[in-house]
């Protein structure tokens, strides 16, 4: 039965077919009430003297409409009308992804891109107890503005609830096989279980998944027949061509994960989809990486070293980094492949590892300092080795208190190998309980529990890293086993409060938790004056506090942090940390860019793998208009801290600086992807969008990157310039005023009063700001020579002045 444009079913007005699909007609409706266009599904009228056609109608709305998630079409109503039973959705502009693979092949970024997209929505559905159950192309919707919609969950079961039995599916099975139409899913996509007739679960729709995104990437089936039989016949026997042999190009990781979530036996496939989920995305992250990459390279000015590394057999720094980083995998297709990897992946070393934060058994929150405190200090330890990557405190603290599986977060994070462990304090004695997981096997590496009394901290510190190290199966040289047991001290009083210290500094960074991590490591120092990594973590403190959102005057903190770093240096020259904190005092406050590069270099030759040191050189790249090389070190930064949004939001800044507005646009809106909070990711943003005359979004960004900084001073600064470059002068000016109210009360920067009053066209008054601001060594001022905000200074002699001054022009 077709219905006629005009024809109401309650308050909706059915304007014109859309498409006909297994569990019913569809039309485009108006929604009389709301006044917005619909979908409306209609199940078919002869289906309507079927009891459990109209429960599975049903149940398709009670399923679909228990999530909400952008990936997943969203049901507005259900209802009957005219003896017809409808359901009122979203409506989808867009096409479904089988007219879309009708018209073209799919390139690789594209594929990805909706495979992510659904795999998303599936993760949603799986954690909510639905499996889908009918995965296929016509299913998956399109949008124009790039969203991908899964729809039609009309076969979807709440895999808690269902009661249907195997011998009764089968008996569906067989008669559907003779009647094509009436089967339970879609022959071409089914899960071999499903064909059965077998109870399915989630694994169901992962490999429903795979078969979707083997069609995408192939452009073709990988199970076929001329009728039902055939395919199922085909699903249930054979072994489709491997991804690899259907297309050249097609990436090693991406076949293999084709392969492993298309196996027959479901206890072989991927156990849950967040696991592909997390594949797929390190998979496009990496290819994304290295179009970044050659895209940057490919307009650097560095063409004649790039020739003669060529020439010499030699890989470039970058190039040394994606191979650090993305090291060459291993992907099995047969059982013979498979083996013959196992048998060389138990020869070879294993080169990245994740540590988890250490759970606080006790439930005590003053023990809290201690599990985060060794977490970070078996981090540092295994750091030190040159062949390991080991994933920085900064990603996998924020794993801290989650339930997610290690097996997942490690292949989240692109490693070999995950460590946990419990830590139980009772008394003056430790419980360490640990393991070691190699998330390339899926299996369990190893397995200890320590007991130690507390004055044996270090030793068992030392114990773990060599087990560790031990166990990754890592040949390690005599200096390298030095610097895996070095201690800092012999103090275990100094070094607990020294733990603490660090606690506060890293866990919030606000200026009341800095001073207590102040506190913590001057105590530390006072039980050991020769402790070095206690002054590090001064120097970084009091850094903190003279940053440009740290709240402390440049002149009062800035020359501590200096005698904290130089103090650590005197005792321990080859403390990379202290070098990084020590480039920062020279290209933050003294403006001394040979020595801030000298000392970022140094930091990074002694830690490879310290994200802070590579930022800090980023920084002064960025400073020193050395676009090209900026945003290559900020390219490694995202590959060291995977999970950061601050290292997209670096790499923002480059392309920012170096007025290349729209790639800056894409990496804060990654950055908020990750962290939709983050006050830098829409400080950023909001600055960018100004340089692209977009002035409304720039005052909507900069106003949320006020709110989530809880009003900070320097971006409230940049939404005054906003304001004042939208004409909506009264605004500025309250900016201006708010300005002066605080630094009544504490030290507010000059350069945020110059800001505004550029904005205000007062160029007088924002060069006699700027001046002050020199006169505070403002943190802000070694960005003067690329920053575009004060683009109409750069004519002014006083600004040229300024410039030599701060040592940018010559």
């Amino acid at each position: 039965m077709s219905l006629a444009r005009g024809t109401k079913l309650q308050q909706y007005e059915i304007l014109a077919p859309l498409g006909v699909g297994g569990m019913g007609e569809v039309y485009r409706a108006r929604d009389t009430r709301l006044k917005r266009q619909v979908a409306i599904k209609i199940l078919p009228e002869s289906w309507t003297q079927n009891p459990s056609a109209v429960e599975r109608f049903i149940r398709e709305a009670r399923a679909a409409s228990a999530l909400n998630h952008p990936n997943i079409i969203t049901i507005f109503d259900i209802g009957q009308s005219h003896n017809l039973h409808f359901m009122a959705t979203e409506l989808v502009d867009g096409h479904t992804l089988r007219d879309h693979l009708k018209r073209a092949r799919l390139q690789l970024s594209e594929t990805l891109e909706i495979a992510i997209q659904i795999a998303y929505a599936l993760t949603a559905a799986h954690a909510a107890g639905i499996v889908h159950r009918d995965i296929k192309p016509e299913n998956i919707m399109l949008r124009k503005d790039g969203y991908v919609k899964v729809l039609d969950f009309g076969l979807a079961k709440l895999t808690e609830r269902e009661t249907r039995t195997a011998a009764d599916a089968t008996a569906t099975l067989l008669k559907a096989a003779t009647n094509p139409g009436t089967i339970l899913g879609t022959a071409y996509y089914m899960s071999p279980e499903q064909a059965r007739g077998l109870e399915v679960d989630a694994r169901s729709d992962i490999f429903s998944f795979a078969i979707v995104v083997y069609e995408m990437v192939a452009g073709m089936q990988p199970f076929s027949g001329a009728t039902t039989s055939d395919v199922i016949a085909a699903l249930l026997q054979t072994e489709p061509p491997p991804l690899s042999q259907c297309v050249a190009d097609c990436p090693a990781e991406l076949a293999w994960s084709v392969g492993k979530a298309l196996q027959k036996d479901r206890d072989e496939r991927y156990q849950t989809i967040k696991s592909l989920l997390g594949d797929l995305k390190r998979l496009k992250q990496r290819l994304e990486f290295e179009a970044e990459l050659a895209r940057v390279n490919s307009s650097s000015h560095s063409a004649l070293n790039e020739a003669t590394n060529a020439a010499s057999g030699t890989k470039t720094l970058a190039e040394e980094q994606v191979t650090l980083i993305f090291p060459p995998k291993n992907l099995p297709t047969t059982n013979t492949a498979r083996a013959a990897t196992r048998k060389t992946r138990l020869r070879k070393a294993i080169d990245s590892l994740a540590v988890l934060p250490l759970v606080n058994a006790s439930r005590d929150p003053n023990a809290e300092y201690l599990s985060d405190g060794l977490t970070e200090c078996i981090i540092n330890s295994l750091s030190k080795l040159p062949k390991l990557r080991v994933v920085p405190r900064s990603t996998v603290f924020r794993y801290k208190g989650s339930d997610a599986d290690p097996q997942e977060i490690g292949r989240e994070l692109g490693v070999r190998a995950v460590f946990a462990g419990r830590v139980l304090q009772h008394g003056d004695s430790l419980i360490i309980k640990t393991e070691l997981i190699d998330i390339a096997q899926d299996s369990h590496l190893w397995g200890e529990q320590y007991r130690r009394k507390m004055t044996d901290i270090f030793s068992l510190q030392e114990e773990i890293a060599e087990d560790i190290s031990e166990k990754l199966r890592l040949k390690l040289s005599g200096e390298e086993k030095k610097r895996l047991v070095k201690r800092y001290t012999e103090n275990t009083d100094a070094y607990k409060v020294y733990l603490k210290g660090r606690y506060f500094v890293t866990t919030k960074r606000t200026e009341a938790w800095i001073k207590r991590g102040i506190e913590q490591f001057q105590q530390a120092i006072d039980l050991d004056p020769n402790y070095a990594l206690a002054y590090s973590g001064l120097a970084d403190a009091y850094a903190f506090l003279a940053s440009s959102t740290g709240g402390w005057s440049p002149r009062e903190a800035y020359p501590k942090a200096r005698a904290a770093a130089l103090k650590a240096l005197a005792i321990d020259e080859a403390l990379g940390e202290a070098h990084s904190s020590l480039g920062f005092y020279y290209l933050l406050y003294e403006w001394n860019f040979a020595e801030a590069e000298r000392e970022f270099k140094r930091a990074i030759e002694l830690s490879p793998h310290y994200p802070h040191a590579h930022d800090g050189y980023g920084f002064y790249l960025k400073a020193v208009g050395r676009h090209q090389e900026a945003m290559r070190e900020c390219l490694m930064i995202q590959q060291l801290d995977p999970l950061s949004p601050f290292a997209h939001v670096s790499l923002g800044w480059a392309y920012y600086f170096a007025r290349q507005d729209d790639l800056a646009v894409a990496q804060c809106k990654k950055a908020l992807a990750m962290e939709p909070h983050s006050a830098f990711a829409y400080w950023i943003l909001g600055l960018t969008y100004l340089q692209q005359g977009r002035v409304e979004s720039a005052i909507s960004a900069l106003s949320k990157a006020v709110t989530f900084s809880d009003s900070g001073l320097a971006f409230e600064a940049h939404l005054g310039f906003a304001y004042a470059v939208a004409g909506k002068r009264a605004e500025a000016e309250e900016v201006l005023a708010d300005l002066q109210e605080n630094a009544a009360q504490r030290y507010v920067s000059a350069y945020y009063f110059a800001i505004v009053y550029l904005g205000l066209s007062n160029q007088d008054e924002a060069v006699k700001w700027l001046e002050k601001a020199y006169e505070e060594r403002s943190g802000f001022l070694p960005f003067l020579k690329v920053d575009p905000i004060v683009d109409a200074l750069r004519a002014l002699p006083p600004f040229t002045k300024l410039l030599r001054r701060v040592g940018l022009e010559t």
